[in-house]
């Protein structure tokens, strides 16, 4: 019998990637997501290849794609702490936006 490959492991190494990229953006919250669909992927596949491990070649694979989903959500999380210490430090919400809004006057920027 030929052995396939799991059904999700390629989508969960690209959302794992993209959780890297969006922990910079969205203050975290993007990596949270794609991190957290990321490993709910990979808990699916698991299953999947506890049931028939022998019909199954790519495993290693799915180890790496869980690995960087978890990587991914550590540093989304990390991002998102940091985030609200920073607003929490200038001011709260309402001294945050205010800040926003004298740079975006300052550059000429309307709303």
């Amino acid at each position: 019998m030929e052995q396939k490959k799991l059904p999700n492991v390629t989508i969960a190494i690209v959302l794992g990637i993209l959780s890297y990229l969006c922990c910079c953006f969205s203050a975290g919250l993007g990596g949270i997501i794609m991190s957290g669909i990321a490993l709910f992927l990979t808990s699916k596949d698991e299953k999947l290849y506890r049931t028939n491990p022998e019909d199954y070649s790519n495993y290693s694979q799915l180890k790496t794609a869980k690995i960087i989903a978890i990587i991914g959500l550590v540093l989304g999380v990390l991002s998102l702490i940091w985030t609200v210490y920073s607003i929490m430090k200038m001011g709260g919400w309402e001294a945050y936006m205010e800040q926003t809004k004298e740079l975006l006057e300052q550059y000429g920027i309307e709303e």
